[in-house]
Parts: structure tokens; sequence; C-alpha cells
């Protein structure tokens, strides 16, 4: 429960940073993006932001996973796909 938390105190501070000053809609919400990484795992969510990437909004999404490494996620906020 406490990681829910945690997940959802992330998602709201990012969400009213630059990403809402943007143009560009997105078709999922850096919220939905969260929760499809940390969906059947047991990653934990440190910090989630949105970046323009070549013209795109891309979600970043940093965790740390569960043998301690971290590792960053990066899913295009308008098909909700992972970004190589």
């Amino acid at each position: 429960m406490r990681s829910l938390l945690k997940v959802v105190f992330v998602v709201l501070l990012f969400s009213n940073s630059s990403f809402a000053e943007q143009n560009s809609v997105a078709s999922i919400s850096l919220d939905e993006a969260t929760k499809q990484i940390i969906e059947g795992t047991y990653n934990k969510v440190l910090e989630a932001h949105a970046e323009t990437i070549d013209g795109k909004t891309v979600y970043v999404i940093k965790v740390l996973t569960p043998d301690g490494r971290i590792h960053y996620y990066k899913i295009d906020a308008e098909t909700g796909q992972l970004v190589s």
C-alpha cells in the first residue's frame, strides 16, 4: 500500500510540471504509463516525468528493480508503447 501511495504522489507531483505546459495532446496519461510499468512487478517507481524527444512526448519512468538496479522505461505518450 505504501508503494502505491508513493506512485500516486510521484504522479501527482509531476502531473503539474512542464508536461502540462506542452502543446502536444497525449493519448495516455503519465499515471497510466506509470501503472503500465509497475503492474505485475515488484519495481519501485523512483521518478516519472514527460520529455519531448524528436518532437514526440515520451514518459520517462525511473524504477528500482527488486535486485537493486535502476532501470529507465520510455513510453510513447501517444501510443502507450515502449520506446527503445
